[in-house]
């Protein structure tokens, strides 16, 4: 019998050692991933876009974005930017959900053994970490995911593949347009959990699935129409929780407690069966046609929603219903 519990706290004592020696790699393989430098191209463009350059068709309404010359365009022009930036923050991209209602910093995700991962403080107030961002380091992060200092950051950049250079100009022209909040946001903590699964690449960061860090961007967004270009355009933000095929599933680096992602592809167990009135029923206002209330993640696209415009919505719906049908998902 003795000759047993020895066996067995020796094996309990090689399985702490074990467990401690691999989670002290993931710790440093963690750590190592954030804090390695990734190459990226450098895209400079103006803010806010000149009169001659943001002629096309506006992005929520479809009108013409007309631009005086000469003294006071630019003010015109900054104001027009102001405006479509303010549209593309609180209905499109969704800024206010990790940066805060104020932008002066928010809850990405706050879920222990995750991690805590907190939206910075992007306003021109005191421990915002944009307050010498030139267009270039807007790019890098918005769109690669990357730190001004090169390093890997936790920007869900995925999202942001398809935005164009005049959006993210506006954007960051609404942002600078906003009060100022001071406000020291603690740096991203990673939990055991959080550590193990960067380490093991389940949950990969934004700089590793950008598909390149060197393409070109488009320099517009395609006319605000209710086409299946506009509405490919809009889905990109969609592809961080639902997948690249939007077929829904497991959302990576979510709260644990999350649901799986919905399946949005024309499936028959999916959005196969749904009229248009139900897809704007469902996002407006919380509501599935089989009378369930949406959950969080989703929850909070219902904001963005309602500020959405109906060219927008029927975009949207017209690309879903064009991409291939897949069984998957919730």
């Amino acid at each position: 019998m003795k000759r047993v519990l020895r066996l067995f706290g020796f094996g309990l004592a090689v399985l702490v050692l074990a467990a401690g020696g691999f989670y002290v790699w993931a710790w440093w393989a963690s750590d190592r991933a954030l804090s390695r430098h990734v190459d990226t191209h450098t895209v400079e463009f103006p803010i806010p876009f000149p009169a001659a350059l943001t002629g096309a068709a506006d992005t929520a309404t479809g009108r013409e974005a007309s631009g005086a010359a000469g003294e006071g365009a630019r003010p015109a022009g900054l104001a027009r930017a102001v405006e479509r930036g303010r549209h593309l923050v609180e209905a499109r991209y969704g800024c206010n959900e990790c940066h805060g209602s104020d932008l002066g910093g928010g809850v990405m995700v706050d879920a222990f053994p995750l991690g805590t991962l907190l939206g910075p403080n992007i306003t021109s107030g005191t421990g915002s970490v944009a307050l010498d961002y030139t267009s270039a380091d807007w790019d890098r992060i918005v769109r690669h995911g990357v730190r001004q200092d090169g390093t890997a950051s936790t920007m869900p950049a995925q999202d942001f593949q398809r935005m164009s250079d005049r959006e993210l100009s506006d954007i960051v022209a609404y942002i600078e347009s906003v009060p100022p909040v001071d406000r020291e946001v603690p740096a991203v903590r990673l939990g055991p959990l959080g550590k193990v699964l960067v380490a093991t690449g389940q949950l990969p960061l934004a700089a590793d699935l950008v598909p390149s860090h060197h393409e070109p961007h488009s320099l517009e967004p395609p006319a605000a129409e209710p086409t299946v270009e506009f509405g490919r355009h809009l889905a990109a933000t969609c592809v961080g929780c639902h997948g690249a095929d939007l077929a829904g599933g497991r959302i990576l680096g979510g709260d644990p407690s999350w649901p799986p992602a919905a399946n949005l592809t024309p499936h028959p167990d999916a959005l196969g069966d749904w009229r248009y009135e139900d897809f704007v029923t469902a996002l407006r206002g919380g509501v599935r046609p089989d009378g369930t209330r949406i959950r969080m993640p989703m929850t909070l696209v219902v904001p963005k929603a309602q500020r959405m415009s109906d060219v927008e919505f029927e975009a949207l719906w017209a690309y879903l219903q064009s991409i291939p049908a897949v069984a998957g998902g919730e």
